[in-house]
C-alpha cells in the first residue's frame, strides 16, 4: 500500500493534495459531490476583517490553457467565517486540517484576522496572502518588497497560534530575496505561486474584458512558471513549500514536488472538474509506481528533512 502521508509544521496530512484558496470556497458546495475527508487538507477562501463583495463584473475570462480572474477577495468577513463557516467544517469534517488564507488592506487588518482566526480549533495553519494581484490595497503592496513582506510576516507570526505559511507572488523580478526575508521574519513555510497578472481585450469594443482591466492568470499555462519559482525558492530555503500552479494530474503534482514542493494545492482544475482533487489523490500511487516507489518520502525531494 502506498504511503502518501506528509507532515509539515502544523499539518499532518494523509496525502499531499488540497484545494487552493479561492477555488473551493469553504467546502460546502464541493461537499455535495464527495467526502472532503479524502483531501489532505483544504485552504479556505481568503478571510478579511470586513466582508467584501469583490470587484465589479465581468471578473472571469477564459484564456488558452487557463483562466483570468479578478474576483477581488470576495468573502463574508472574519466574523461570519468564525461563527458559521469554520463551525460547519468542524461539525462535518472534524479531522480535516484547515489552512486559513488571510488578507487585508493594512498590516493592522492582517494582524487582527490572524490573531482571531488562528484561535479556531480546526485551523491548523495560516496562509498569509501577500500576493493577490486583484486588489487596490494590501496584496502586492506587501508581496513585492522584501522589507514590507518581512515586517508583515513578523507581526502576523507574533499573534498567530498556528504556523504561518506565506503565499508569494510570481509578479516580481526575483522571488528569492522576498522568500529569504519572510523566512528570517519567522514564516513556517511558503505557498508558491499565486497568479500572474494578465489582460484580455475584446476586439469588438477594444476594451478590456474584465471590469478590473487586469486579472490573475491561472491554470496549465502557468505550471512551468510555478516549477521555476518553486525550484528557485528551494535552492535558498529548506522551509516547507505548498506548491500550486497549473496542477491537474498526478504527474503534474510529482513534477512540482520534484522541483521542491512538499505538498500540492489544486486551483483552476476544480472549476472544470469538481472531482479533480480526489481523482488526483487516487492516481498518485500508480504514478509513484512508475518509479518503483511506494511512498512520497522516497520521491527524491531535494532537501532532506523537509517532510519531518
Amino acid at each position: 500500500m502506498t504511503d502518501l502521508a506528509v507532515t509539515l509544521p502544523g499539518l499532518a496530512l494523509k496525502n499531499p493534495i488540497m484545494p487552493a484558496s479561492g477555488c473551493f470556497g469553504f467546502g460546502q458546495e464541493y461537499g455535495r459531490y464527495y467526502d472532503l475527508n479524502e483531501l489532505g487538507a483544504i485552504i479556505i477562501k481568503a478571510a478579511t476583517k470586513e466582508p467584501r463583495l469583490g470587484n465589479a463584473t465581468p471578473r472571469v475570462a477564459e484564456t488558452p490553457s487557463g483562466m483570468l480572474n479578478a474576483i477581488g477577495l470576495q468573502n463574508p468577513g472574519i466574523e461570519v467565517i468564525m461563527q458559521e463557516k469554520l463551525p460547519w467544517l468542524a461539525e462535518h469534517y472534524p479531522e480535516l486540517p484547515i489552512i486559513s488564507n488571510v488578507a487585508g488592506n493594512t498590516e493592522a487588518d492582517y494582524v487582527a484576522v490572524c490573531e482571531q482566526i488562528s484561535q479556531a480549533p480546526n485551523v491548523h495553519a495560516i496562509e498569509l496572502n501577500i500576493s493577490c494581484p486583484n486588489v487596490a490595497h494590501g496584496g502586492l503592496e506587501f508581496g513585492t518588497s522584501p522589507e514590507a513582506a518581512a515586517t508583515l510576516t513578523k507581526a502576523c507570526v507574533a499573534v498567530s497560534q498556528v504556523p504561518v505559511y506565506v503565499k508569494l507572488s510570481p509578479n516580481v523580478t526575483d522571488i528569492r530575496p522576498i522568500a529569504q526575508a519572510v523566512e528570517a521574519a519567522g514564516a513556517a513555510g511558503f505557498s508558491l505561486i499565486n497568479t500572474l497578472v494578465g489582460m484580455r481585450i475584446d476586439p469588438k469594443t477594444r476594451q478590456p474584458i474584465l471590469a478590473n482591466q487586469t486579472g490573475g492568470l491561472s491554470g496549465p499555462a502557468i505550471k512551468t512558471v510555478a516549477i521555476r519559482l518553486i525550484h528557485q525558492v528551494r535552492s535558498i530555503s529548506k522551509l516547507p513549500i505548498i506548491g500550486m500552479g497549473g496542477v491537474s494530474t498526478a504527474a503534474d503534482a510529482l513534477e512540482l514536488m520534484a522541483a521542491g514542493a512538499n505538498a500540492i494545492a489544486v486551483g483552476t482544475a476544480n472549476f472544470s472538474d469538481p472531482f479533480a482533487c480526489p481523482k488526483l489523490i487516487a492516481a498518485l500511487p500508480d504514478e509513484l509506481a512508475k518509479y518503483q516507489l511506494t511512498d512520497l518520502k522516497s520521491f527524491g525531494l531535494p532537501q532532506e528533512g523537509t517532510h519531518d
